[in-house]
């Protein structure tokens, strides 16, 4: 063994040392790029819900609690104290409200309405389910369709104790705010949206 022997391995280990650095590097780098928050301009970091649609689009899971999402903050103030009274009250027998949709964007609302268009065939059957932008109480940020239908349910039995009623026979989750209600009940339900006087404008 001659002497440039062990300088030789000292190389190699020098080299396979610097080797796994630099992996090891590269690797820790592409683990923070992907933990950073979104850049987009139609989404940011929504904490446990991943990113949030600004437009209205609600991700699974979120609460009348949850003031981060776009779909809860920005419900009118007195829908959402109501309906986080009443979550409070329903918590005590175990129920959770959960928001499938609040507040949206016109834009969100006029895809909605395509879509339904799309799947119901016309525009006159698409207008039982889902108002023109102009109209809809979700764009005012006046209504909210609270599941599951436990939750919903909840509602429908006690949601006049704190003013909120279902408006439409055939969305058992869409309610309103009607503080009337909390003396006089709920007034009576339309058959559909097609029903309502405000949805002819």
């Amino acid at each position: 063994m001659n002497r440039s022997e062990p300088a030789r391995r000292r190389r190699r280990r020098s080299t396979v040392f610097a080797a796994v650095v630099v992996v090891s590097a590269a690797v820790a780098g592409v683990v923070v790029f992907e933990a950073l928050p979104s850049l987009s301009s139609t989404a940011r970091s929504g904490d446990k819900f991943g990113p949030v649609v600004e437009d209205g689009a609600v991700p699974a899971g979120v609460t009348v609690f949850d003031d981060g999402v776009p779909s809860v903050a920005n419900l009118d103030p007195d829908l959402l104290d109501a309906l986080r009274r009443a979550a409070t009250d329903a918590s005590d027998d175990g129920l959770e409200f959960v928001v499938n949709s609040g507040w949206r964007s016109p834009e969100y609302q006029k895809q909605l309405l395509r879509e339904a268009v799309s799947k119901y065939g016309s525009a006159k059957e698409a207008a039982r389910w889902v108002a023109a932008p102009n109209t809809s109480a979700h764009v005012s940020g006046e209504a909210v369709d609270i599941g599951p239908v436990e939750a919903a349910r909840w509602l429908s039995t006690h949601g006049a104790e704190y003013g909120l009623c279902q408006i439409y026979a055939n969305e058992a989750w869409h309610y309103e705010l009607r503080p009337e209600a909390i003396d006089h009940g709920c007034p009576a339900r339309y058959a559909d949206p097609t029903q309502d006087p405000r949805m002819q404008q």
